[in-house]
């Protein structure tokens, strides 16, 4: 269940254990700590439960270094739920919220408002007015109030914490490989299907041209992608170009160009999601469009050989 206030929440919410945080991305540290949460819930009887807050609080204290985000709110509401979370309690961020004190914010929303038994957060958890409390902060009054505190300790992958920090460089430097270890799966971006200029169908290879809102983009290049028809849940091994097609002049606006390496059958998707993979290369200008035609048969050799190493075999796209 989402609530999108505390003021929607019924009389008779909880008792719950719960954690709290913005929680971009909902990667495999964010994970590991819902799963915790929802295991101990389920020992007790209480319900698994999110504090989350809208907007990133950044964006009201600090809008200068707030940060790009890796997911919508409707997507972490959608990837708690399954990390084993039942209740997500969105928490307008608001001036009057920011100023309150770690006690008000124990007091007024943990305690009173959500009933919470058990609290669960990372160990570098901090909260209140001038992020004044923390961990120890929230043990104390979690004795006052009547909740268990339990800091989960970050997850380290090949000696790097996964972090939403971490991931959104990752992406931005294209290396998606490692952005999907640290989200325990691929980063992928969603939106509308768009008219392209229609000069790579009729000089190279037709492509679904994506049209996105997505704060955070990979760095031009090609990747090897899976890309799915949100509208009928068909899904198709594929090829992205993410940048300006230089070899046709350039574009000012950047294109998100999917090549799918098996049949469409059917009509063209309306919304669509791209996974991203693997890097290929990057993005460069061809001297003519067969030469760069020649090149998209390469990339999609290679993408062949990446499917059939996971025993997804894709069909020859030639």
């Amino acid at each position: 269940m989402i609530w999108r206030s505390l003021q929607e929440l019924p009389a008779n919410f909880g008792p719950c254990a719960v954690t709290i945080g913005n929680f971009d991305g909902v990667h495999r540290g964010h994970g590991h700590i819902m799963r915790r949460v929802a295991d101990v819930a389920r020992r007790n009887a209480w319900k698994p439960a999110v504090l989350t807050f809208e907007p990133h609080p950044a964006k009201l204290v600090a809008p200068a270094r707030a940060p790009r985000l890796l997911t919508t709110l409707d997507q972490r509401c959608a990837l708690m739920e399954e990390q084993g979370i039942e209740e997500v309690v969105i928490l307008p961020f608001t001036h009057e919220i920011a100023g309150l004190t770690p006690e008000q914010f124990v007091k007024q929303i943990l305690a009173e408002k959500l009933k919470a038994r058990a609290v669960m957060v990372g160990d570098n958890f901090r909260f209140g007015h001038k992020a004044a409390g923390d961990v120890q902060t929230l043990r104390s009054l979690g004795q006052k109030y009547g909740f268990v505190v339990e800091a989960v300790q970050p997850i380290a992958i090949r000696g790097r914490i996964v972090s939403s920090t971490e991931i959104r460089r990752l992406v931005e430097a294209g290396q998606v490989s490692q952005a999907c270890r640290q989200l325990g799966r691929a980063y992928a971006l969603e939106g509308r299907v768009v008219r392209g200029h229609g000069v790579g169908g009729k000089q190279t290879v037709p492509t679904l041209n994506l049209a996105t809102g997505a704060e955070i983009l990979p760095a031009r290049g090609v990747y090897i992608t899976k890309t799915r028809d949100l509208g009928r849940s068909r899904e198709w091994p594929s090829i992205t170009n993410v940048g300006f097609r230089p070899t046709f002049g350039g574009d000012e606006q950047l294109n998100i160009e999917t090549f799918l390496l098996s049949p469409l059958d059917g009509e063209t998707p309306e919304e669509i999601r791209v996974q991203f993979l693997r890097w290929v290369r990057e993005e460069r200008k061809f001297d003519n469009p067969e030469a760069l035609k020649t090149q998209i048969f390469r990339d999609v050799a290679r993408a062949q050989a990446y499917f059939r190493r996971l025993g997804e075999l894709a069909p020859s796209a030639r």
